[in-house]
């Protein structure tokens, strides 16, 4: 893990921020005020930073508008790209273990020209078979995108569909040596698409949790590859691997450890990950779970929630709004999107997860993670489809951004 001393972070970030201030200057702009309770997290905000840093340089409290932070190991330390940047470049030397529900994604696509004979439905003449890695193994294929080691432990089946999903991995350089096989399928979802629209979609899965011979054994693997990790993701998809035995023993043996957790949670188990270093729901989930809409213009009840889940920080994703980040002590962030153009949704989310594990991996704040994992996301929805986006495409997303002020 990489570690930085404060004057280090110091020095890092009055280099980059002086020249990108002189040129906001130059252009007549300034980074605005903030209202009072919530810092917002413009793309280029934050470099205010360098105004308070040669008066503040022996104190161990930086103050940064109505927040202070501790410099030395808070890790909701507000430093973001900058330093962030450097921990992509460290990237390669990052471990990340993912444990979950990984899946196959089919995609058949074709031509409908009549209705079958059979029943009033249509028929699709097949042209082309794609098959591409999903839930845990998609968050594995973009660890890997940003070259970090990635392990995956997942439960799949003795069928056709694990076999590709092995395939697949071994093509990324993913190592399958975790991967759990069970008597249950390999859950698969094919998608029947003509003339660019979704037919229908077939499931096949078995997503009740997993039974006790199976548990045992994803526990001992869990184990084994926690032990070698520098960041550890739980990407729940309710297909029953992350049952409360794994989650307790995932969460332990990386607390121990002192490695951080992050979590994609879904409604099965969502109150059930005390002590994760970022929790990640979406705005549905979230209210799936707490059976209420959420007014996300006043997210006042946000810190309490922080307390109910028992973790370190919430990471709350709000599609086109982009991102509230929220810690312990009640320290709000709002993260807007930096999308210009949405394409397609499908993955973002577990772009931003991979972010944040790769991130925090290499030594990133929390702060830092979520901001780059904003990025990345802006990036892989400007794409089609499920996409993996790298660090030189974040880097550039954020140029791009702080050229136009």
């Amino acid at each position: 893990m990489r570690a930085r001393t404060r004057e280090q972070r110091l020095h890092q970030i009055a280099i980059r921020v002086r020249g990108i201030l002189a040129q906001r200057r130059e252009r007549g702009l300034d980074s605005g005020a903030v209202a009072p309770g919530a810092r917002t997290l413009q793309a280029v905000d934050l470099l205010a930073f360098q105004r308070r840093v040669d008066a503040q340089r022996g104190d161990r409290h930086l103050v940064l508008g109505d927040i202070a932070v501790d410099a030395d190991d808070d890790p909701f330390a507000i430093d973001h790209l900058p330093y962030g940047s450097a921990a992509l470049s460290d990237a390669r030397a990052s471990a990340v273990v993912r444990i979950g529900d990984a899946m196959l994604d089919v995609y058949l696509r074709g031509d409908v020209d009549r209705i079958s004979p059979e029943a009033p439905v249509p028929v699709v003449r097949v042209r082309e078979k794609r098959m591409a890695l999903g839930g845990a193994a998609n968050v594995a294929q973009n660890v890997v995108a940003l070259g970090a080691h990635c392990e995956l432990v997942c439960v799949v089946g003795a069928d056709a569909s694990a076999a590709s999903l092995r395939l697949m991995l071994g093509e990324i350089g993913a190592p399958d040596a975790s991967i759990v096989e069970s008597s249950r399928p390999t859950t698969t979802k094919t998608r029947v698409l003509a003339r660019a629209q979704q037919v229908v979609r077939v499931d096949e899965e078995e997503d009740g949790e997993l039974g006790v011979h199976d548990v045992a054994r994803v526990l001992a693997t869990v184990r084994a590859a926690v032990s070698r990790a520098d960041a550890v993701v739980l990407e729940d998809y309710n297909k029953g691997v992350l049952v409360a035995a794994v989650i307790e023993e995932s969460l332990a043996v990386a607390t121990a450890r002192g490695i951080p957790v992050i979590v994609d949670p879904k409604y099965r188990n969502f109150f059930a990950y005390r002590g994760a270093t970022i929790f990640k729901p979406n705005r549905r989930e979230l209210e799936s779970a707490l059976g209420a809409t959420m007014d996300v213009e006043h997210p006042e009840t946000l810190p309490a929630l922080v307390q109910r889940l028992g973790v370190a920080n919430l990471l709350l994703t709000l599609g086109e709004r982009g991102m509230v980040l929220v810690g312990a002590k009640g320290e709000t962030v709002r993260v807007p999107t930096t999308a210009r153009e949405v394409y397609d949704v499908v993955g973002a989310g577990d772009t931003v997860t991979a972010y944040l594990a790769v991130m925090l991996a290499a030594g990133a704040t929390v702060a830092e993670a979520a901001v780059i994992a904003n990025f990345a996301a802006g990036v892989e929805v400007g794409k089609l489809g499920a996409a993996t986006v790298s660090g030189a495409e974040v880097l550039s997303a954020y140029d791009e951004v702080a050229a136009r002020g």
